[in-house]
């Protein structure tokens, strides 16, 4: 069976990706079940530049079909930002990414805090040099408060306009059909099938 690798050692994406593949014809590891590292400097300009870098550099490194992901989310009150650097715009946990994006947005009104999820997935195939991406997007706002302890990032901020609630307080599985993340990886799996 060939092997798909993750380049993540985020357990939440791994735990995601692997969710959504599942039912594929691929043995799907993480860097973590293979012992490597994810020390990918994510020097890119763009999601789709980052998520190319992650797959190459590790698809090159390990001669393996490689998938590569970031993704981001941007809040149109604050010109996009965090966008691209939503992971990394301040070190610490979730929860302090949350705590600074509340209160950037505590005087923004209600129908002013639109936002995207934007994921784009990257596919590289060491033996033919070629790479495919796949972007996903998914639409909402960023509530004024937590909803939710389910997923990660800023799933208990972000208002899902395809659920009617916010990522945190819904299921994997509703989650994994509609997801910006699920989008990408639907495009990849036609791909990949």
């Amino acid at each position: 069976m060939t092997t798909l690798l993750l380049s993540t050692k985020n357990k939440g994406k791994v735990r995601e990706i692997k969710n959504i593949l599942k039912g594929l014809p691929f043995e799907i590891k993480s860097l973590s079940d293979l012992n490597l590292s994810d020390d990918v400097e994510e020097t890119g300009n763009t999601y789709e530049e980052n998520a190319i870098l992650k797959a190459k550099t590790i698809g090159e490194r390990t001669g393996i079909l490689t998938l590569g992901e970031d993704s981001g989310l941007e809040i149109t009150a604050l010109s996009g930002w965090p966008g691209i650097k939503s992971a990394r715009h301040i070190k610490g946990s979730d929860q302090d990414r949350i705590d600074v994006i509340l209160e950037k947005i505590k005087n923004v009104p209600e129908d002013k805090r639109t936002a995207i999820y934007i994921a784009v997935v990257a596919l590289y195939g060491p033996k033919t040099k070629k790479v495919e991406t796949f972007r996903g997007i998914s639409e909402g706002k960023i509530l004024d408060h937590m909803e939710g302890t389910n997923g990660f990032g800023y799933d208990p901020i972000f208002w899902s306009n395809d659920l009617g609630k916010t990522f945190g307080s819904a299921s994997n599985d509703e989650k994994n059909l509609i997801s910006h993340r699920a989008r990408a990886l639907q495009k990849a799996i036609k791909y990949l099938t």
